[in-house]
């Protein structure tokens, strides 16, 4: 593996986090130094601002916390009363002390139930609402620039991101203020009783988390090395499943179960080379550990056999000692959580920050009220490039009236998807203008809320898993079954529908399984037309459908919808005899051919 662009890149620690090790704090560090701390602190603001309208729950969380905190300490300390009592015979507060102790346990587990309780509802509550507040502005965002994060990445920080914000925003916070007091009440409680025991456990606390840091950190490395592998293993299986009809055809089954043996070969000694170290680290963690426990109990012994303690001292000073390197190891660990957070919350913001689409609400109240007449799309000396290495127009027109059918063809990778995504508002040109206009003249720039005007098919299977009419009703929630059906029929998907027992609720799988691919465009063109848009955009929509199915399917868009401006994006010259006129896009420019017999389309496109 290139040392590069490898996973496990060494960290270099600073200071103090020389010794320490800790990811977390050297993050911290760096940021101190490079100048970023501020964007730290900007990232949990972000972060609190979810947190406001639950400050009340805050507040008794963290009340709730502390309680449960003392009540448990005080168990502890009546249980050390008790065995006091029991080994020395005195009997007179007994039952008394019992019904305490078993109070205040089932107290403890009342309140450790609550604020389970209560910190998993607020967690979701904050998890919907960051949802659903970036979702609309992730949505909103330039299409160019949203474009420039995967798919995958994008999911990733919508729900994992969201997760980990969710899950501190409301408890970070009551944890650390309970942790601290926790931790101060517990070294207190034992400096008060015996100050040699408290300093033996507050110095193991410590030392036992740096000597396991570095177990720790080797753990993880290894474990990320596995999940990888697993994911990369997964994706094989994923396509592998996803293209076994290739497979199947080209005959290759044997040679791709040779890729899945080298594969779980890998896995297998990723997984045994890591189940080795979890060994020895699980043997170094509990001898380091053991050692600790042995000196603290060594020192008890010796303190039970002088008479200076009893043995319910003892037992509580263990206890104890236990907790309190607990409660520490708790009080390093938020530092982890507040982080992590801060990362997450910056990866949320960055999407929430993109710049936003353009809207003009006016523009749209304007067209849509001579709409039913008609509207024209015009392209006027447009200039457009995704980066300063790919100019795809210079000075390009086109124009598409009311009741045509306006064909783009071009040789792949010359603009075709990209004049729709101009017409769109997708995307906007540098230079030049992108209108719609009406019957009465009416002219307006595109934005984003022109395109309720639009009804688009994309090009490949845009069907989802669920019942047709689930599909159909996506762009139009109020649509009755008769109007699915017109829709159907003017898309001749109805012939095929019609025949099935549940019709229109029949149910297809993911990315329309269970249709061909001729069966899902007439699908998606049906929900196009369902929509009622003005304007229709056939981006290689009829590419899987034979010439006398595509035929009837513009024949019946032309007679159905009179009034509705079409434009086709297309390789197959079938369809140019339904066009009223064509663009042939090339050497970035879009060149009109109005269908005269002495003109011919450039052969590139057969």
């Amino acid at each position: 593996m290139d040392e590069k662009n490898s996973s496990f890149v060494k960290t270099k620690y600073t200071g103090i986090n020389k010794v320490l090790k800790i990811n977390s704090l050297q993050v911290l560090i760096d940021r101190w130094y490079d100048g970023t701390f501020k964007e730290f602190f900007d990232d949990w603001k972000w972060i609190f601002s979810f947190s406001k309208k639950y400050k009340w729950v805050i507040v008794f969380y963290t009340i709730l916390g502390i309680f449960g905190s003392t009540l448990s300490l005080g168990a502890s300390w009546v249980s050390k009363i008790l065995i006091n009592i029991i080994v020395e015979k005195q009997y007179q507060n007994l039952w008394f002390l019992i019904v305490v102790m078993v109070l205040s346990t089932v107290f403890s587990l009342v309140i450790s139930s609550v604020l389970s309780r209560i910190g998993l509802k607020i967690s979701i509550y904050v998890n919907n609402d960051i949802q659903s507040n970036i979702f609309g502005k992730i949505i909103d965002a330039e299409w160019k620039e949203l474009n420039r994060y995967p798919n995958g990445d994008l999911l990733n920080r919508f729900s994992s991101d969201t997760s980990t914000v969710a899950g501190n925003a409301i408890g970070w916070i009551p944890n650390l203020i309970i942790s601290v007091y926790s931790f101060t009440a517990t070294f207190c409680l034992l400096f008060k009783t015996d100050p040699n025991m408290a300093w033996i456990a507050l110095g193991s606390a410590p030392f036992l988390l740096i000597a396991s840091r570095f177990i720790m950190r080797r753990m993880r490395e290894y474990k990320k090395r596995v999940l990888e592998m697993n994911s990369g293993m997964m994706s094989f299986e994923v396509e592998t499943f996803y293209n076994f009809d290739m497979i199947k055809s080209f005959g290759v089954a044997g040679a791709t179960e040779k890729r899945l043996k080298r594969w779980q070969n890998k896995y297998r000694e990723y997984n045994l080379d890591y189940n080795k170290f979890e060994i020895k680290a699980n043997i170094g963690v509990s001898l380091i550990s053991t050692a600790v426990t042995m000196l603290a109990f060594g020192y008890c012994l010796w303190r039970l056999w002088t008479g200076q303690i009893q043995y319910g001292d003892m037992t509580f000073f263990l206890q104890q000692r236990s907790v309190l390197t607990g409660r520490f190891n708790s009080l390093v660990g938020t530092v982890p959580g507040m982080v992590s957070s801060a990362i997450s919350a910056h990866r949320i913001r960055e999407l929430v920050e993109l710049p936003k689409e353009k809207h003009d609400l006016k523009s749209l109240e304007v067209i849509s009220k001579q709409a039913e007449k008609g509207l024209t799309v015009t392209m006027s000396d447009v200039t457009f490039a995704y980066n300063e290495e790919k100019t795809v127009y210079e000075h390009g027109n086109f124009v598409a009236r009311s009741g045509e059918i306006v064909a783009v063809l071009g040789p792949s990778g010359e603009g075709k998807t990209t004049m729709l995504r101009l017409l769109l508002g997708l995307i906007h040109p540098s230079q030049g203008s992108v209108t719609i206009s009406d019957a009465d003249g009416n002219k307006v720039d595109m934005n984003a809320d022109l395109r309720r005007m639009f009804s688009y098919v994309p090009q490949g299977n845009s069907i989802m898993a669920g019942t047709i009419a689930d599909n159909m009703r996506l762009v139009n929630e109020d649509a009755t079954d008769e109007q699915i059906i017109t829709a159907l029929k003017t898309a001749c998907a109805w012939e095929f529908i019609g025949v099935q027992p549940d019709g229109i609720y029949a149910r297809v799988g993911e990315r329309g399984a269970g249709l061909s691919e001729g069966q899902a465009q007439r699908i998606a063109i049906a929900r196009a037309l369902l929509r009622d848009a003005p304007i229709i955009l056939l981006d290689e929509a009829t590419s899987a459908l034979d010439t006398d199915t595509e035929k009837r399917v513009l024949d019946n868009i032309l007679y159905n919808c009179p009034n509705k401006t079409c434009i086709v994006s297309t390789h197959r010259k079938s369809i140019l005899r339904h066009c009223k006129r064509v663009y042939f896009i090339s050497n970035k420019q879009a060149q009109e051919f109005n269908m005269k017999p002495t003109e011919e389309i450039p052969e590139e496109e057969t």
